[in-house]
Parts: C-alpha cells; sequence; structure tokens
C-alpha cells in the first residue's frame, strides 16, 4: 500500500527448452544439418510463444467533472464534505464516497490518485488537455496514439472507437488524430448505434460492389501518378476502415449478448456503453473511449452524483469482473479519469463548481500496480499537499503502462515531435 504521505517521485521512464516444442521430423533427423534445423525450429516457436498479446486501452470518461469529495476522496469532517460518508474499502485504512459501495468492493484491484493538480477550469480544454496531455492544440489524443502505436498488418476493425450520447454533446469532441491525419481518427459511436451505412443496400449486388471498387483503385492508381498522394491516401484510408467495419459489423450488434449479460451491464447508455466497449476490444479495436455525462453539478450536486454514481458503480464493477473472468485485466488498461473535479465549495445552489486544482482519478489493469493510493490532499479539499500530478504526467504514465516509451517521437512532416509532454514524467508509484 502506497503512504499518502509519501512523496511523489519524478522519474523516466535464462533461456529455457521445452523438448515438446520439437517437431516429430526435427527429433527424427540424424544428420547436424537436422538437428540444427530442430533446434532453430523449436527456438522459433519458443520465440512466437513468447510475444505477449497487443496491450488495449479503455478509457472512461466521466464528463463534466465528477465530484472527488463523493467519489475517491471524501472529506467528512470538513465544512465542505456534504451529507455522504466515507466507508471502509478492500484496501486496509482507505475510504471512499458511499456511492460507490461496489467500486469500494474492489479498491484493492485499482491505483487512486487523488492529487491530480491541472489547474485547468474550461470542458473543451479540459477535454483536450486530459486526452492529449497538451495545452497546445493540434496533438493526438490518446484513442488515435494508441491506434496508430499499436497498429498491426491485417487489422480489420479500427483501432480507436469512441462513444457518447447524441445530444447534448457535452463537450465531448474535441479532435482526435490532430497532425497524425484522418487514418487515425476515431470512429464514433452514438446513442449505442453501430456506424451508419455499414450495411450494403439491397440495391446494389456484390458484383456490382466488385465492380465500383475495382474502377476506384484504378482511378486512384492514374489520379496519383502527378500528384501529391497526401489526399487521396486519407480517401482510400477512410475507405478501407469502412470497408472493415462492414466486414465485421457484427460486434457492433449487443443483441448478440444474453438478456441476463444486458441486465448486469444495467439498462442505460454507459452500461449498454460498457458492455459494448468489451465486445470491440475483445474484438481486436486497440482503444476505445465511453463517455458517462452528466457530472456537471452546478445545482443539486448531490442529487446529480448520486444518479451518477449509481450508474457508474455497478456497471464498473460488473466490467472488471467480466475483464477478470475473460483473461482481458492482463492486456488492458483501464483509465477512469474527467476533465476536472469540483469545487470543495458549495455553491448557493447546492451544486460544486469547476475546479482544477486538487482531484482524483483511478487506473487498473495492465502495467498498473493494484492497492496503490497516491497523493494527498489538504483538510478541506482545496489544493494538493503531496504528490501532485498533472496531465502530461498522466500521459507519460499511461503510455508506459501499456508498454510504450513515453519518450519516442511522432515523424511529422520528416521532423521528430514528441508522443508526450518532455516536461512531464511518468507516475513510477502506479506501476507495477
Amino acid at each position: 500500500m502506497q503512504g499518502q504521505g509519501q512523496p511523489r517521485r519524478h522519474e523516466g521512464a535464462g533461456n529455457g527448452w521445452d523438448a515438446r516444442l520439437v517437431s516429430r521430423r526435427g527429433l527424427l533427423r540424424t544428420t547436424l544439418g537436422g538437428a540444427v534445423g530442430a533446434a532453430v525450429s523449436g527456438r522459433s516457436v519458443l520465440a512466437a510463444a513468447a510475444v505477449p498479446p497487443p496491450k488495449k486501452l479503455l478509457l472512461l470518461f466521466l464528463s463534466g467533472g465528477a465530484s472527488q469529495l463523493e467519489t475517491f476522496d471524501p472529506k467528512p469532517d470538513s465544512k465542505y464534505g456534504g451529507p455522504f460518508r466515507p466507508i471502509s474499502t478492500s484496501v486496509p485504512g482507505v475510504q471512499i464516497g458511499e456511492l460507490l459501495p461496489h467500486t469500494a468492493g474492489i479498491l484493492d484491484r485499482l491505483a487512486v490518485i487523488r492529487s491530480v493538480n491541472t489547474g485547468e477550469t474550461s470542458h473543451f480544454r479540459g477535454h483536450y488537455l486530459l486526452q492529449s496531455g497538451r495545452t497546445v492544440p493540434g496533438y493526438p489524443v490518446l484513442g488515435s496514439v494508441m491506434a496508430r502505436l499499436l497498429e498491426r498488418p491485417g487489422d480489420e476493425l479500427p483501432g480507436y472507437v469512441t462513444m457518447r450520447r447524441h445530444h447534448p454533446q457535452a463537450y465531448t469532441d474535441v479532435g482526435d488524430a490532430g497532425f497524425l491525419g484522418p487514418r487515425y481518427e476515431g470512429v464514433m459511436i452514438i446513442d449505442g448505434k453501430p456506424p451508419a451505412n455499414i450495411v450494403r443496400p439491397e440495391s446494389i449486388d456484390a458484383a456490382a460492389v466488385k465492380t465500383r471498387d475495382h474502377i476506384r483503385q484504378l482511378t486512384n492508381r492514374r489520379f496519383l501518378q502527378r500528384r501529391v498522394p497526401r489526399s487521396i491516401q486519407s480517401y482510400s484510408d477512410s475507405y478501407r476502415k469502412a470497408d472493415a467495419l462492414m466486414k465485421r459489423r457484427e460486434v457492433f450488434d449487443l443483441e448478440r449478448e444474453s438478456a441476463a449479460d444486458r441486465a448486469r451491464y444495467g439498462d442505460h447508455h454507459f452500461g449498454r456503453n460498457c458492455l459494448l466497449a468489451r465486445r470491440l476490444l475483445e474484438a481486436g479495436v486497440h482503444c476505445v473511449k465511453v463517455a458517462h455525462h452528466d457530472w456537471d453539478a452546478h445545482f443539486e450536486n448531490f442529487h446529480w452524483q448520486r444518479q451518477r454514481c449509481l450508474e457508474f458503480d455497478r456497471t464498473f464493477v460488473t466490467l472488471m469482473d467480466d475483464f477478470r473472468d475473460r483473461g482481458l485485466l492482463d492486456e488492458t488498461l483501464v483509465v477512469i479519469m474527467g476533465e476536472m473535479g469540483r469545487t470543495p465549495r458549495i455553491n448557493y445552489y447546492g451544486g460544486r463548481d469547476h475546479w482544477g486544482d486538487a482531484w482524483s482519478m483511478a487506473f487498473a489493469g495492465c502495467g498498473i500496480k493494484p492497492g496503490v493510493l497516491l497523493g494527498k490532499t489538504n483538510a478541506l479539499g482545496t489544493e494538493v499537499v503531496d504528490g501532485a500530478v498533472d496531465a502530461g504526467d498522466l500521459f507519460h504514465t499511461i503510455l508506459a503502462a501499456m508498454g510504450l516509451d513515453p519518450k519516442a517521437n511522432h515523424q511529422v512532416g520528416g521532423r521528430d515531435n514528441p508522443i508526450a509532454d518532455p516536461a512531464s514524467t511518468v507516475i513510477q508509484e502506479v506501476l507495477a
């Protein structure tokens, strides 16, 4: 258990042999060449078996800004503490808000940071900052970065899928791929519906589709003979992405899940989206972002936090249990974040306003040390007094937990552009 009072450390980021893996033909060889061939063959099998499964990222984005005082950092003895009480968790001596009883039972699987300090109180800038690790516009967000860094030959599904409700959009669309280009843009799922136009119209038969695609490819090649390929390449990337979605459209169909499983996740947007996220990650999508809306409680904060936590709590634990039981948790990083926290001070309308100076988030899954509690705020919850981290540190840490190098570069126009902000560092305390 990481003590609250410990300082935040800023840091950068025998060959076995199994005879069963040697082929029968290799065992029957009697020449030296045959023995060498068998050994090489055996080592190749071992090397292939040692290749770890590709990592995946799930972002659970509490859009609007959840109140840290009603979730991961209660202040029951403060004048700003509010009506809800803290409860014990599966980590001895650690308490969280009573609105998250199911999450409290699995806190030993999470790493919680109570000392996020971005200073940002704008929804739009906060969404971008927490997903890109930057304040300067034009950088790709985490989903697009993962789509780029984790892509493999033969990927059929898009690398990044993002889910939200239709209305109101609530400042979630803040740009995705940036300078990485359209190839790494997120595919948008709205209100849990599959992407539009992924079913071939009945009026167009398969033969006509094949002929049209052949003409398209010929036209592209002719067009590229005398022109810069960038624009047509973007079009071709979009076409391939759409074609792949049509071939794998069944992964978006929640009716393929049992009624019991759908009920376990909850009959609401967040529940259905989390179940769909599980399906997509299992099918090979590298990053999924699920936005959970309406945490922006400027009035009647305690009513809204109760409603939001009621949806989030059981669904989140159901998802975590499924990830564990299906073996997904060892290869998937789960991040719970929002764009900001809420003010400790309760306003005239019983609400909490925007607050970027001291708030909380959590990690789970691959690359994360479970049961860690990092950072501390003062008795009122108004400022961080130990272990402060910012959005750049979080971005570095997510990359490191995924087994990626935060100090590596994107290649943009033939020049190096750091993937993560060089001024920030990995949060070593939460990494396994």
